[in-house]
């Protein structure tokens, strides 16, 4: 009896080792396609995952839909990875796809690990965790420089269709450090006229109340109730046929920018490099503490320091106020 009791412990541990359960060797589920587990994937996904990985996931339908989640290997995912890189867009600023393979990577990873979850394949069976990310290079992005700023207003504001709009976004990016997301998400309900600060709902969830000048507070407001805007629920930021603003706006914008200006085509210089603009010019006059506030980072990555040096919401606006020159009811 004690070696059969063994012999039941030791298969036991197999098995947890392998990621399986004994109803699964008992009576083993029926693997499917990956096209029969997509709508799974993509149903468990959040809206930014969708939008990030549908691309590699259509594409691994396209070339591999009916074949069984357990018989993909490696080498295929490393081939589509290649395909991916192969395929991706060339831009002024591009990376020979390397974005688009890690993207690839990332995507086959995020269907597996569901497969596993789900109990479909074991997690030793997974081919995506022995596909290797490609390393990412040094970002090129860095602080515009006082000349370029001015170059890159000078150029919004000479042409477009709606010059005030394009204006009210440069200032809510330069003041904010926000992201593009960020300011298209806003409503309403999200402008504090009394506390002269916005709501910013960015991504991974983070929420977080930035303090802004009077000045853009209250351009804010009439630009939202001369466009339409109503109830507190109404999106902020608004066309001039009153329709709510999308990120199209942004690419228009940038579009013309790049158009007059051949260094910021040459760099590729979008809405993202005035958040990295701003977030330096805080650094360096108050300190990486106030810096990681100002730009609503949550993370813990790095050092156990990081716990501590904290900005406070008054530090934030004490910066912001020497950042336009007005002051704040929330600064020091």
């Amino acid at each position: 009896m004690s070696s059969d009791a063994e012999k039941l412990r030791l298969a036991q541990n197999l098995l947890q080792e392998l990621g399986l359960r004994w109803s699964d060797v008992a009576s083993p589920r029926a693997v499917p396609t990956i096209s029969g587990y997509l709508p799974r994937v993509v149903a468990a996904a959040t809206p930014a995952q969708r939008d990030k990985y549908a691309t590699y996931w259509n594409r691994a339908e396209l070339l591999h839909g009916d074949w069984r989640l357990d018989e993909l290997r490696t080498s295929d995912i490393l081939a589509l990875q290649q395909e991916s890189t192969g395929s991706a867009l060339r831009r002024s600023n591009n990376r020979h796809g390397r974005h688009a393979g890690e993207g690839c990577i990332r995507a086959m990873r995020f269907l597996y690990r569901l497969a596993v979850a789900d109990g479909l394949i074991s997690s030793g069976a997974n081919p995506a965790n022995r596909a290797p990310l490609p390393r990412r290079l040094p970002n090129l992005r860095r602080a515009l420089t006082t000349g370029e700023l001015a170059e890159i207003y000078d150029a919004a504001y000479n042409g477009g269709n709606d010059v005030v709009l394009d204006a009210l976004l440069l200032r809510l990016h330069v003041e904010t450090a926000c992201r593009r997301g960020g300011a298209l998400a806003l409503s309403m309900n999200d402008l504090d006229e009394t506390l002269c600060s916005l709501r910013l709902r960015e991504k991974g969830g983070t929420v977080r109340m930035q303090p802004i000048s009077r000045t853009l507070c209250s351009a804010l407001l009439t630009h939202a109730r001369c466009r339409g805007a109503v109830s507190p629920t109404d999106q902020l930021l608004r066309y001039a046929n009153h329709s709510p603003l999308t990120s199209r706006r942004y690419d228009h914008l940038w579009s013309r920018v790049r158009t007059a200006l051949p260094w910021a085509a040459k760099l590729g210089v979008s809405t993202h490099w005035l958040r990295h603009t701003t977030l330096t010019w805080v650094e360096r006059n108050y300190g990486y503490g106030i810096a990681r506030a100002y730009a609503g980072h949550t993370d813990t990555k790095g050092c156990s320091t990081l716990t501590y040096i904290k900005g406070v919401p008054s530090e934030v606006a004490t910066a912001l106020s020497a950042l336009t020159g007005e002051p704040h009811p929330l600064a020091r």
